[in-house]
């Protein structure tokens, strides 16, 4: 497949390549000539010196042929038009954008635009490592409905079926990350110390979620444990 990346920075370089490594074309858009020699003399994908947003630019870069648009350059608001200009104009349906602002970012993911907050993303990745048991959001459904958590349960939670878990939280186990790789749970899968749980729950519900598996499991009165 083809893709178009507008913005040659590190993220656009290392995308590019990237993208290259698992086998598709790749053409990198810049309007900085001197930009595009971060790919390197032997880079085998395209590039383009131009405007991102500029129709004749993306017609250069084969947008029309393009499976999808990442638009990575410096500046959030030529990131948004330029998303908006492929997704609507030339009808590319994978499209994502970079954007700074985390506020805006929220009002394009409503309008259908991925975005990555780069505040938000790296505050969340900061905050997982200086506190591991700290929750991390990683990803919210465009109507903002449905949010995705990573978080690691108290250790009373440690060889409890992870149905009951969904059962007692409201959440579902979209998957685990166990011993560093992701792994699909099968029936009857308990929770194992280390595990880390990626949860998907309606976004009303995510406080509760947070809290009652950061916290100690507490006791029924006829001794049944729930959360």
């Amino acid at each position: 497949m083809h893709f178009v990346i507008m913005g040659c920075g590190r993220v656009g370089a290392m995308l590019a390549r990237r993208t290259l490594e698992i086998g598709h074309e790749v053409t990198v858009i810049d309007q900085d000539a001197a930009a595009l020699r971060r790919l390197g003399p032997d880079f085998p994908g395209r590039t383009v010196v131009g405007v991102g947003f500029d129709r004749d630019t993306l017609e250069a870069a084969g947008i029309r042929t393009a499976a999808g648009f990442a638009a990575v350059s410096s500046g959030d608001n030529s990131n948004i038009i330029a998303a908006r200009v492929v997704r609507e104009e030339f009808g590319v349906r994978s499209v994502v954008a970079r954007i700074y602002d985390p506020r805006r970012a929220e009002v394009y993911e409503r309008l259908g635009i991925a975005t990555v907050a780069t505040v938000r993303w790296t505050a969340a990745q900061m905050l997982g490592r200086l506190i591991p048991a700290a929750a991390e959001r990683e990803y919210q459904d465009v109507s903002g409905a449905i949010t995705m958590v990573t978080l690691s349960p108290d250790e009373s939670w440690l060889a409890l079926p992870l149905q009951r878990i969904e059962q007692e939280t409201g959440a579902r186990v979209a998957f685990l990350t166990r011993l560093g790789e992701g792994v699909l749970p099968g029936e009857g899968a308990r929770l194992q110390q280390g595990d880390v749980l990626h949860m998907l729950c309606h976004t009303a519900q995510l406080a509760h979620v947070e809290s009652a598996l950061a916290g100690r499991r507490r006791e029924r009165a006829d001794g049944e444990e729930q959360a």
